[in-house]
């Protein structure tokens, strides 16, 4: 019955099935990587986000190559900002509005100098490509807890003075002119004394995990329904065969085709009596009468 699934036709469809599956299993799987990189992120916003802070001391070698593990750790910082060093990252959307985030320079009472980001800020009415106004960082010293971020890559483009593309640390020591600590930035989470104008906190990052694992379920279902789908439709092109072959053989041997039941078969029509004979039987009965 199922002799048809080795010609090149339906060999060719099982190709395009296992192709197709294959495809699904890949972006069922990728969705399943995606979930995992989200709920590692979940478990490192969970367990150091509100966490106590710890010491620069304790934390000096995150800011030189930050662990993914130690991401959102706070930190209490002691010292003071460099005003001149301030600068404003471009294309910097938060809840859907376009705006910029302050970074400034922090030189600690170690003489080391980390970056902090103070905050986020709109786009300004006034004044094009920038914001109509930036809050001053509080002069003297201060004492910072900030929260561990990782530095960000170098983008193709520039920007206007005193803007900068992207968080890339290495790029934004040179440009002021010594040295930083490259492997870690710290996102405000407070400072004191507090300034008298603040950019706006950033919120806590999200915590959901999506719809990762229900995507990928559904690639794999695809994978499989497409196999399911594959053998019905092999099954019913053995039915209809099938049915054609007894077909073909009750009409060789006479009998009742596939699809009809026993004593179905069909007798001819009886041939119909006419109730009044035609005028060539009328005159054929008279000359008959007359001995012609």
């Amino acid at each position: 019955m199922y002799r048809f699934l080795f010609s090149s036709k339906w060999l060719g469809y099982l190709l395009l099935a296992a192709i197709f599956a294959t495809g699904c299993v890949f972006l069922g799987r990728w969705q399943m990587d995606r979930r995992a990189e989200t709920l590692a992120e979940i478990q490192r916003v969970t367990s150091n986000y509100s966490a106590a802070p710890i010491s620069f001391a304790d934390a000096r070698d995150d800011f030189r190559q930050l662990n993914p593990d130690r991401e959102w750790t706070q930190v209490e910082l002691r010292g003071s900002y460099d005003m001149t060093g301030q600068r404003i990252v471009r294309n910097r959307p938060l809840n859907g509005q376009p705006g910029y985030e302050v970074v400034v320079p922090f030189r600690l009472v170690s003489g080391e100098t980390v970056v902090i980001d103070r905050g986020w800020l709109p786009i300004g009415n006034n004044n094009p490509g920038r914001p109509d106004s930036i809050p001053a960082p509080p002069t003297g010293q201060i004492t910072a807890v900030v929260r561990l971020k990782h530095g960000e890559p170098a983008l193709q483009r520039g920007a206007p003075d005193g803007q900068l593309a992207s968080i890339d640390l290495p790029a934004y020591s040179a440009q002021l002119g010594y040295p930083l600590l490259t492997g870690a930035y710290g996102q405000l989470a407070s400072e004191t004394p507090p300034a008298a104008d603040m950019p706006q906190a950033f919120p806590m990052p999200s915590v959901e995990e999506g719809t990762h694992l229900s995507y990928s379920l559904q690639w794999f279902a695809f994978g499989i329904l497409m196999f399911v789908g594959f053998g019905y439709a092999a099954r019913q092109q053995a039915r209809n065969a099938a049915i054609d072959a007894a077909d073909a053989e009750a009409a060789v041997s006479g009998g009742a085709p596939s699809g009809a039941g026993a004593g179905a078969r069909r007798r001819p029509p009886a041939a119909r009596k006419r109730k009044h004979p035609t005028a060539e039987e009328e005159e054929d009965a008279i000359l008959d009468a007359q001995g012609y």
